[in-house]
């Protein structure tokens, strides 16, 4: 167990550490806005007018992506069924409505996979390699399915620090406490041993109901997020989490 130094707070008896993905150790608010401009754009070509209503619903809002919006901490399951409930608005009935959501989402997929891929924020993995030297426990716990907490860990070959891949593919998602309890399980390590980094609202409140160590928010370059306030201390940089020798 070590000790986990983070501004004027100590996080003491330490054995894991959990990373949301997204705009955490992902650099990924260019890609989620533009796959939700995207969908958006598939929907409304099929639908006219239910373009700008959807990018709202999304959390976009004259090109900018709301850190607190349902594509930045919802899953793809709710992103899904948001875009479905303004379908049916038109008329349509519900399982037209969503089977109109999921081709748009996959057919937004295709073509966004022609884009490079996220890049990680500058210094997270120094990070992540430090505190895996020191012997904690690593893990990802993402609003995103685990096929993308995947192809992300190996993309940026992060396998050798990542020790659980976990994504919402079906059921709960966050902020349940039950997702971060299923990880902590899965790390083999206590809730109350393991800290969550986020950048979310959802992310702290999952994990603090959960009975996590500790919570760490993050917003890159401006600590002072307000939607961080819940969080135990709040970094502008993943270095800013230390270890007290």
């Amino acid at each position: 167990m070590v000790t986990i130094r983070c501004r004027e707070f100590t996080f003491p008896n330490i054995q894991a550490v959990i990373f949301d993905k997204d705009g955490t150790l992902e650099d990924s608010e260019d890609y989620i806005r533009n796959i939700g401009q995207k969908r958006s754009r598939i929907i409304d070509a099929q639908i006219p007018g239910i373009g700008d209503p959807l990018l709202m619903a999304f959390g976009i809002n004259e090109g900018k992506l709301d850190p607190t919006g349902l594509l930045a901490v919802g899953s793809r399951r709710e992103c899904e069924i948001a875009a479905a409930a303004y379908i049916a608005e038109t008329g349509r009935g519900w399982l037209e409505s969503l089977a109109i959501a999921r081709r748009a989402f996959e057919e937004a997929d295709l073509v966004m996979q022609k884009f490079t891929p996220s890049p990680l924020f500058v210094g997270s993995l120094e990070v992540l390699k430090f505190l895996s030297d020191a012997g904690l426990k690593l893990g990802i716990l993402s609003a995103s399915n685990t096929s993308r907490v995947q192809a992300f860990v190996k993309h940026h070959e992060l396998s050798d620090y990542i020790q659980l891949q976990m994504g919402v593919d079906e059921g709960i998602s966050k902020p349940d406490p039950a997702l971060f309890l299923q990880a902590c399980q899965r790390l083999g390590v206590e809730p109350n041993a393991t800290l969550m980094v986020g950048d979310s609202a959802g992310d702290i409140q999952m994990a603090r109901n959960a009975g996590a160590a500790g919570c760490i928010g993050i917003c890159w370059g401006k600590p002072q997020a307000a939607h961080l306030k819940s969080a135990d201390v709040a970094i502008a940089q993943l270095d800013e989490i230390q270890i007290d020798k």
